[in-house]
């Protein structure tokens, strides 16, 4: 199976069984997984399920899943990307800004992605060439003429290994935009982030990592809602970038041109599952 449209039905399938354990399901352990990370029954839960039914039905494709790693993916032309709950943290707060977020990659590009809200009654899903939409409409960036009309999200700060290091760079981001936007926004999971770029909630988002699970399926349906979405020197994103920027396109220059202030700093970027031929 290669056609896009019959994989986003099967990605749907795949994310309605796991938006449904991520609302009904009972929190019953919270587990560290680094400094100031977790995961929890629900995010192993969900990516037990979305693996197992994903292998059912398209056992041509590998899979990569935030908290299990690669099974099957190494090799394969096509990957499915899972973030079991993106705003793991949220969640255990009951804050329900969080999301399922699957994606399908090809190569370092992700081609379709389905991402559900589920606390939110929120679905969104897009595919390259077919569209970006929510709700069965179809979504467009908003059109801002300037960064002082915009409202940017950010990704949240570093936690773990470097965090200090790696802050320097997210904390000079914050002043930039609290000099130049109309308001910042940190909401906690990059899925929403891209979804509401893509809806025009946002009118831009920047996390300054990329990593597949929080990002593949958000890129694709921000990119075929009009946004435009690059690295942190404006170069086209793909899997391999060092920062995930999705922005209206009126507001593309000038975003260009504020970033280009930031000191670098070391890169968050996780390397590209599956075969990158």
């Amino acid at each position: 199976m290669t056609d896009l449209s019959d994989l986003l039905r099967v990605a749907a399938a795949a994310v309605d069984e796991a938006a449904a354990l991520v609302k009904d399901m009972a929190l019953e352990a919270v587990e560290a997984k680094g400094e100031r990370d977790m995961v929890t029954n629900i995010d192993l839960a969900v990516e037990d399920r979305v693996r197992t039914f994903l292998g059912r039905e398209t056992p041509e494709i590998g899979f990569y899943g935030e908290e299990g790693g690669d099974a099957g993916a190494t090799g394969r032309p096509l990957t499915w990307v899972l973030d079991p709950v993106d705003g793991t943290a949220n969640l255990t707060h009951g804050i329900r800004l969080c999301g399922v977020s699957l994606g399908l990659v090809r190569g370092q590009e992700a081609v379709a992605g389905v991402i559900d809200l589920p606390f939110l009654d929120e679905r969104y899903s897009a595919g390259r060439g077919l569209g970006a939409f929510a709700q069965g409409q179809q979504l467009r960036v908003r059109t801002p003429g300037r960064l002082d009309q915009a409202i940017v999200g950010i990704g949240d700060y570093a936690v773990g290994l470097n965090a200090e290091e790696k802050n320097k760079q997210r904390f000079a981001l914050t002043q930039l935009l609290a000099e130049e936007v109309l308001r910042i926004r940190m909401l906690g999971s990059a899925a929403i982030d891209l979804c509401w770029a893509a809806s025009g909630r946002l009118d831009a988002c920047i996390a300054l990592s990329n990593h597949p699970w929080d990002m593949a399926a958000g890129v694709v349906i921000a990119r075929e809602a009009g946004a435009v979405v690059m690295d942190l020197d404006g170069s086209e994103h793909n899997l391999s970038s060092s920062a995930t920027i999705a922005v209206t396109p009126s507001l593309q220059a000038p975003l260009i041109n504020l970033l280009a202030r930031l000191e670098s700093s070391p890169s968050s970027a996780t390397p590209v599952v599956g075969d990158a031929s």
